[in-house]
């Protein structure tokens, strides 16, 4: 095998629970992971005499790219040079909270495992994934999980939520570092594995009470990003929450027709996306 081409998807956080500070300085957590397939970016690695990374978009070409880190962090691991051409046509938007940088770095490891007979196993992989960041451990599978720690102690849970969920990102880069450094952690009431569990599953049960603890502290600072989430409950979101640390607030519709009409009446410089129910795949 000499060229692997892969789909990186995107997720949203539905809750986000910040715990606690732990004494490493990151901090426990506890949310509900919900992979995009139908969203994601698209990216080839091939085999080659020397090591090249192009994007869609330029500014992502250089060595702080997760992809490049990933593979740089296997080369380190595993002791071996991987000179592989990777070419990256990125359709999430950076720094919006749907984990694009991240999906592309589990791609990234899953790629060079199988492109170059690395033979990491599972659990290994999360540990080098976990270095890369939080989130990357979750789309090494993509399954919808339940997420604590760090984000990395995942308990798979096969849950469709089996409706159209409208995306809407403003453009605004929110830094993932300054609003953790800006969280104070929170109890919650909220029981995740009660919450989501396949056996009698109902989504309007699910949310209810479930929140995003940075919603207060990102729509202080940016009150364009709160204004979203009051269109997309006003448009007929039956459910509307920031994703992650932001930018990007999420809305999920029973119609199709209130989720398109809702689309529309965002600026046509936000980043606007359907996620539709019959393009989810496990």
């Amino acid at each position: 095998m000499n060229r692997i081409e892969i789909k990186a998807p995107a997720k949203i956080n539905i809750g986000l629970n910040i715990v606690s500070k732990r004494d490493d300085g990151y901090h426990n957590l506890e949310t509900f992971f919900y992979p995009i397939h139908d969203l994601y970016d698209y990216i080839i690695f091939e085999k080659s005499d020397s090591f090249s990374f192009t994007s869609s978009i330029k500014e992502l070409e250089n060595s702080e790219n997760l992809i490049v880190k990933g593979i740089r962090l296997l080369e380190e691991v595993k002791k071996i040079k991987l000179n592989v051409s990777v070419r990256c046509e990125k359709n999430i938007p950076s720094g919006a909270g749907l984990g694009g940088g991240s999906s592309d770095a589990a791609a990234a490891l899953i790629s060079m495992n199988e492109l170059f007979g690395l033979n990491i196993k599972y659990e290994e992989m999360i540990s080098i994934a976990l270095m890369l960041g939080s989130d990357v451990p979750f789309f090494l599978k993509s399954k919808p999980a339940i997420g604590k720690s760090r984000g990395e102690k995942l308990r798979h849970i096969p849950i469709d939520i089996n409706k159209h969920i409208l995306l809407i990102n403003p453009g605004i880069h929110v830094s993932t570092k300054e609003a953790f450094a800006s969280i104070k952690p929170e109890t919650s009431n909220i029981n995740y594995d009660e919450c989501f569990k396949e056996e009698n599953f109902a989504l309007k049960n699910a949310l209810k009470g479930i929140r995003n603890d940075f919603e207060t502290v990102i729509f202080n600072k940016y009150p364009e990003i709160k204004e979203i989430k009051e269109i997309l409950l006003s448009g007929g979101a039956f459910f509307a929450l920031m994703s992650g640390s932001g930018s990007t607030v999420y809305g999920i519709f029973e119609s199709e027709k209130d989720a398109e009409r809702t689309s529309g009446l965002f600026p046509s410089r936000y980043f606007r996306f359907i996620s539709r129910p019959e393009n989810y795949f496990h």
